[in-house]
This record gives C-alpha cells, structure tokens and sequence, in this order.
C-alpha cells in the first residue's frame, strides 16, 4: 500500500514495509519560538508488523529507560512507548549529536539489565502498576543491545 497524501504525522509518512529493525532515526526537528530545538527519535526495537514487546515488559522498560536515561544526559524530554508496541520515541532538547544519543540509549539499557527492580512500580506511582516485567524488559534491552551494530541502519 502507498500512502497518497502527506500525512500530519511523521511516521505515518514511513514505509513501514521498509524499514529494518531494529534502529535509531532522527524523526522530527522542531524549533520554539525562544530557539530552542526538539529532536524526536524512532527507537524501534521490533520489525513493524512482524514482532512487538508485550504490555508487561514494554511497560517496565519504558519505567527504567525513562529513570535511567536521565543519569547519563540532561537534554532528555521525554521517552513515550509507540501504541504499536514495537518502540519508543526519545525526545530531547538542544541537542544534536545522533552519536551520543546512541550512546545514551546503549548506557540506558545497560542500566536495564543491571536492575534489581522497576521503578516506580507501585500504585502510587504507576497508573497499572500490576502490569510490570522486570525479566520481559530485560530480555528486550538484551536483544537490541545484541544488535547495537544495526542501530544507524533504517532500510
């Protein structure tokens, strides 16, 4: 199928018959109106279509790499899971350096596979707190760090 027209948003605009997971892509710059700028990155951890990341285990993940990311940069906004379960999209401002951003997501999932225990797992802090895979997770950041060679190459 072929998209026809240009969609609002950008990843509807990818073929994602095309792309090789998994990957890191730069996808979308936009400036404020202070100059400040914002980088959103794809970070597809599976084949679009193919595989996808459970609930229990994308969830967890997302709880470390939100925590953990931000022991190794300043510049993070925020890291969103996809609704297809297949990745997670990195926000960051004022910072354009596509290498340390690969650095910053392999530290993060290192840190994932060092923890004891997801944090902010717990009604308190977490709005389904009964659903959480600590293993599941770090079966996922095992995998794409396996593969951390393939991360710059989209198709």
């Amino acid at each position: 199928m072929t998209v026809e027209k240009k969609m609002n948003v950008e990843s509807f605009n990818l073929d994602h018959t095309k792309v090789k997971a998994p990957y890191i892509r730069l996808a979308g710059v936009k400036t404020g109106y202070n100059g400040d700028e914002i980088r959103k990155y794809d970070i597809r951890f599976c084949q679009p279509n193919k595989e996808h990341m459970e609930m229990p285990a994308l969830h967890s993940l997302e709880h470390m790499m939100a925590e953990f990311s931000r022991n190794h940069s300043d510049k993070i906004v925020d890291i969103s899971p996809m609704g297809c379960q297949t990745g997670y999209y990195l926000s960051v401002v004022n910072h354009d350096d596509y290498e340390d951003i690969l650095n910053i997501v392999e530290n993060t999932l290192k840190d994932v596979l060092a923890a004891t225990e997801v944090p902010a797992c717990n009604e308190i802090q977490c709005g389904w707190a009964a659903s959480h895979s600590l293993e599941g997770a770090k079966e996922i950041a095992e995998k794409m760090l396996s593969r951390r060679e393939e991360w710059t190459e989209v198709f």
